[in-house]
């Protein structure tokens, strides 16, 4: 490692990242281009923050397996897999024949179609605590109603979360909160951290309608909750009669029944989507028979719940199509296995090559942080770096992989072991070539 004061680190750094992104952009004066283009209609030629990053975002032109393509004709290694919705991989072969099937069958039906009782089967299958269960067309959508559920069912209006966690794009607690989040009277706690949930129930219990947790932090950094933690939670709201909502928008791929399964944690209501809909545009929520009961269009009292593409006949297809043809339990198994053996090589180098930094995750979820210290909360990441992130994403491009700006890997059924060694040793490369100025371990 460099001798390098921590000033003269800081400034060597700041002169890598600059030489990466200053790289990158000459590699990609069509993806520049693009989004200059957008720019005439769309803030920022944006409309999906998550994946805007100076100097600008890639352009996708397409994808193949568990590859992309840029406009500027380079090819990936596709590590992202659409933040753990792309599961299947570019165009599966079995779910692009179903699409294609349905297509030929008409698309805006108008009505009830034998599709969504299929699909709706299958989701129930694989997550026995969804005795009842109804779709929408994402996970913030799905988190948005089983809340309101939840207030509608117990007749009271405050929600307990967790600092860090992020259940939508309404619905984002990053930072504490954000001023785009619809306004339900939040409780926050520190996850992972059940006296700080006990405080809050022993003072609001009462007035609690839900507690809604991520079984494993997504978009916070794939910090796992450790099981004391989680079946706490159920206990804390069964004592007060709160609905517990699991999240399992994420970590449903983690086991054929999600987290929940692993754990032997039955909630009262469980979230879910991303690849459920073999790809397109999906969400569902569902739990307690006599809760989702009141969704039953034939009571006189029945909770309202609309939406034009619910039960659009495309995603139905699909999802009924892969969870019914492809992902079995010996798939996902596979997959996750092949994760958590790929995190642990990845921090390894790590170790090795003396750099104070490390992926936390489960299976095939996980996140990479600039500190080796426990992370057990977001609150753990404070005053972290977050250039050497930004140095190792712009390294792995170069190097053709690609992975969430802030450092999430999802992996996709087709990222097999030949994928995971091509990765692990552009990562190794990224990570030898800039030691001297990331952050080094004592």
């Amino acid at each position: 490692m460099s001798s390098f004061s921590p000033a003269e680190r800081s400034v060597a750094l700041d002169q890598a990242l600059a030489a990466e992104t200053g790289a990158y952009a000459a590699r990609n004066p069509r993806s520049a281009a693009a989004l200059a283009t957008a720019c005439a209609a769309l803030p920022g030629g944006n409309t999906r923050s998550v994946l805007f990053h100076p100097p600008f975002p890639l352009s996708m032109a397409r994808g193949e397996g568990c590859r992309l393509w840029d406009e500027d004709g380079h090819v990936y290694l596709d590590a992202l897999g659409e933040f753990t919705a792309g599961l299947y991989g570019h165009s599966h072969p079995v779910i692009r024949e179903a699409i294609t099937q349905a297509l030929d069958g008409g698309i805006n039906l108008s009505s009830h179609t034998a599709r969504e009782g299929l699909l709706a089967r299958e989701i129930q299958r694989r997550f026995p605590a969804m005795e009842l269960l109804r779709f929408t067309n994402s996970g913030t959508e799905a988190n948005l109603l089983a809340i309101a559920t939840a207030k509608a069912h117990t007749g009271r209006e405050r929600v307990l979360v967790f600092r860090g966690a992020y259940h939508g794009g309404v619905l984002s607690f990053g930072g504490g909160g954000s001023p785009m989040n619809v306004p339900h009277a939040w409780l926050l706690a520190r996850y992972n951290d059940l006296a700080s949930a006990q405080a809050l129930v022993a003072e609001h219990g009462a007035q609690l309608a839900a507690i809604v947790v991520e079984p494993m932090l997504g978009s916070g950094g794939c910090i796992p909750g450790e099981p004391a933690f989680l079946h706490g939670l159920r206990a804390l709201a069964t004592q007060c009669g709160a609905l517990l909502i699991l999240d399992e928008v994420m970590t449903s791929r983690l086991s054929y029944g999600g987290r929940q399964a692993l754990l032997g944690l039955r909630p009262d209501l469980t979230t879910a989507g991303k690849y459920l809909g073999g790809g397109l545009s999906f969400g569902v929520f569902g739990g307690r028979a006599e809760v989702m009961a009141g969704f039953d269009p034939r009571r006189a009292d029945a909770w309202a719940h609309a939406g034009t593409f619910n039960n659009n006949v495309l995603t139905l297809a699909a999802g009924h199509a892969g969870l019914s043809r492809v992902l079995d339990a010996g798939a996902l198994q596979a997959l996750n296995a092949r994760g958590d053996a790929l995190r642990e090589r990845l921090n390894q180098v790590l170790q090795q090559q003396g750099v104070a930094m490390q992926y936390t995750g489960l299976g095939s979820l996980m996140s990479l942080h600039a500190t080796a210290a426990p992370v057990q909360s977001p609150e753990d990441l404070a005053g972290t770096d977050a250039r050497a992130k930004d140095l190792l994403f712009f390294a792995l491009l170069a190097r053709g992989v690609f992975t969430a700006r802030r450092g999430m890997i999802a992996l996709s059924l087709p990222f097999d072991e030949a994928e995971c060694e091509a990765l692990t040793q552009a990562f190794e490369d990224a990570v030898r070539a800039h030691r001297a100025v990331l952050p080094a371990r004592g």
